[in-house]
């Protein structure tokens, strides 16, 4: 995979993690967030794998929009 086939790769997980935090599914947008980290390790991108991680963390960490 090139450089830039890995950015358009994480770029696309970082927006659909943004459309489930947009609708307020924050476990589903955590999941995909877990899911571009275990694609980043897989690729040997241990600083995106951190970048994903951080989100992941991030999101978990936001109120409930309905509460």
């Amino acid at each position: 995979m090139t450089p830039a086939e890995k950015g358009q790769h994480y770029a696309k997980i970082f927006r659909k993690a943004g459309v489930y935090l947009g609708k307020g599914n924050i476990a589903r947008a955590v999941a995909v967030l877990k899911e571009g980290e275990t694609l980043a390790t897989g690729l040997g991108d241990l600083t995106m794998a951190r970048r994903f991680a951080d989100e992941a963390l991030r999101a978990s960490r936001e109120p409930d929009a309905s509460g």
